[in-house]
Formats: C-alpha cells, sequence, structure tokens
C-alpha cells in the first residue's frame, strides 16, 4: 500500500489511476454509447446525402474514405482531403464536429477524475 503524506515520499501509482479512470468510463458507458451511435449514424448520412468527395480528383469518395473523413472532422483535425458538397454535408460535418468535442471531453473528464479518486485514497491534496 502507498505511504500517506505524513510518512514522506508519496506516488501514485498507475494502475490505480487506470482503475479509477475505467471505472468512471464504466458509468458514463450509456451517454459514451449513444454519442458513438449517432456518429455512427452521422458517418452513414454523410455517405448517402452529404455528398464526400475527394478534393484533389473531385471524385465521389467510398465508405472507407467517408469513415475516415468522419473521424478526422470529429477529432477536430480536418485535413481538408476529402469535403462535403452539399448543404446537408456541411451541416452533418458541423454535428460530426461537436460529437467529437463531446465524446474526447467525456474522456478526458473520465481521466482527471481517475487522477483525482487515485490521489484521494493515498491522501494527497487534489
Amino acid at each position: 500500500m502507498a505511504k500517506t503524506a505524513k510518512e514522506g515520499k508519496v506516488r501514485l501509482r498507475a494502475g490505480d489511476v487506470l482503475s479509477e479512470f475505467l471505472e468512471t468510463l464504466w458509468y458514463l458507458g450509456a451517454i459514451l454509447a449513444g454519442l458513438l451511435l449517432l456518429f455512427a449514424i452521422l458517418t452513414v448520412a454523410m455517405y448517402y446525402f452529404g455528398g464526400p468527395v475527394e478534393t484533389l480528383n473531385r471524385t465521389p469518395t467510398h465508405f472507407g474514405e467517408t469513415i475516415y473523413f468522419c473521424g478526422i472532422t470529429a477529432l477536430t483535425i480536418g485535413y481538408g482531403d476529402v469535403v462535403p458538397t452539399t448543404a446537408f454535408g456541411r451541416l452533418d460535418a458541423l454535428l460530426l464536429g461537436l460529437d467529437g468535442l463531446l465524446i474526447t471531453g467525456l474522456i478526458i473528464a473520465a481521466a482527471v477524475r481517475g487522477v483525482q479518486a487515485a490521489s484521494r485514497e493515498i491522501d494527497l491534496p487534489d
């Protein structure tokens, strides 16, 4: 067991932080599953109604490239090598970006909570 702050040197154990992080993700599972389902729906909608094309040769993308575009958009990277060409596609890309921000925010919040909970267990200040 880890020492308390009064006894001297104290270290957070990665296993404790990971355990708390995974427990938090478990509690957020329904929300994350809903956001991932929304991502899947928006990806399929982008393929059929968004008109994604490759910017290099202006040809329609196949489904794998559409998944790639939606993932890059959700991560807010946006290389610009695939773009939507319809108004629906642009709105869909906006919603994908928002969905990605929510997923990323929840995962980061779970990681921070994991560190806080693990530090409380060994009497470290937050």
